[in-house]
């Protein structure tokens, strides 16, 4: 359904931007002026109060976009509310409460009853809030939604997650500068950090190679400095309508113990399956051997290095990391994902998954 109506949203959120321009201009700077000629105060032009009228339903708008969004930076967000907010709060305090003060005294008129501008008010609401919520969110934790399959089985496309943003160092938001290091990522950690190809998107893997560590991948099996990491299968095959008959390993990195997918052949993955309720998902089907078309994930055998990691998701046969774009940066890194706190996937029917939600991360 919101897929459906993405176009109107995003139309609308586009008109949200100037509409409410020509309402604070309006509400903070005219209608006092307004409100001083006459008294009881006019109303607003036929226009102005139309665009008052739908301004809220603009910002509804403009605020599900941010929502469903996967390549914006809230930080970036956050932080201009807060300073434009701020700014308001700050100019019409210093200079234009003043001056309209001023302005009415002169009128003959008690300042108490001029009206204060509502732009004014919401902004010394939001502001604080703003502030508390930009200072959690870059520096202690930060809610990111799974936006696909690369991580299965550990998280699923529509799992909400809390990522702790201290355990690799306080970091400016924006920016992501590095201010106050305090811990360092481990080996087999699920890391959120900043795709390197694209900075303006974030991506979550897991973390398999650190700083100058050997790492290959063959025929499903890990390898790091010399060593295969230990993997054994499970008896039980992976199936959930959408993916069938996928090996099931229960790997161990680190000190993290975790299951991982694989296809030990070559994947159909474009067959209709009627068992799949995921829009936007045909299906991928494991079979008993290579399947005509498919193709197996090329062997992958490198060197990290210095500074850098290597992340590597656990849907072996359909995660798009490092195995293919390379390695990520220490200063690319945004924090270590510990908590599902929600689970809704909008292309899944039948509602969340409440067993999911408080799961932590392993």
């Amino acid at each position: 359904m919101l897929q459906s109506l993405m176009p109107l949203i995003v139309f609308l959120s586009w008109l949200a931007l100037p509409v409410t321009l020509v309402c604070i201009v309006d509400d903070w700077l005219l209608r006092p002026r307004r409100a001083l000629r006459s008294s009881p105060p006019p109303r607003a032009p036929a226009a102005l109060a139309l665009l008052y009228g739908i301004l809220p339903v603009l910002i509804m708008a403009a605020v599900l976009r941010l929502l469903l969004a996967e390549r914006l930076d809230f930080s970036a967000v956050l932080l201009a509310i807060t300073v434009l907010t701020g700014l308001v709060w700050a100019v019409d305090a210093w200079l234009l409460r003043p001056a309209r003060e001023r302005a009415a005294r002169a009128a003959g008129r008690d300042p108490a009853q001029i009206p204060e501008p509502g732009t004014v008010d919401y902004a010394r609401s939001f502001f604080p809030v703003a502030l508390v919520v930009l200072l959690l969110r870059s520096f202690i934790f930060e809610p990111f939604r799974i936006p696909s399959d690369s991580m299965m089985p550990t998280l699923l496309d529509g799992d909400f997650i809390i990522v702790n943003k201290f355990a690799y160092g306080l970091r400016l938001p924006v920016l992501n500068r590095k201010i106050v290091a305090i811990g360092e990522p481990q080996r087999g950690e699920v890391v959120v950090f900043r795709w390197p190809v694209d900075p303006s998107t974030n991506f979550i893997k897991r973390l398999v190679g650190l700083p100058g560590d050997h790492v290959e991948v063959r025929d499903n099996h890990v390898y790091v400095n010399g060593q295969a990491v230990p993997a054994p299968p499970l008896p039980k095959k992976y199936d959930d309508g959408c993916y069938v008959n996928f090996t099931l390993a229960d790997e161990q990195l680190g000190t993290h113990r975790h299951q991982a997918m694989y296809c030990p052949v070559a994947i159909d993955r474009q067959p209709l399956l009627p068992g799949c309720h995921r829009r936007g998902v045909r299906g991928y089907v494991c079979g008993e051997e290579d399947a005509p078309g498919g193709g197996r994930v090329p062997p992958f055998d490198g060197v990290v290095p210095p500074g850098h990691y290597l992340m590597m998701g656990d849907n072996r046969d359909n995660s798009d990391d490092g195995r293919s774009w390379g390695y990520v940066p220490e200063q690319n890194l945004v924090g270590r994902a510990t908590r599902i706190w929600f689970n809704w996937d909008w292309g899944r029917g039948g509602g969340p998954i409440w067993s999911r939600i408080g799961a932590a991360i392993p």
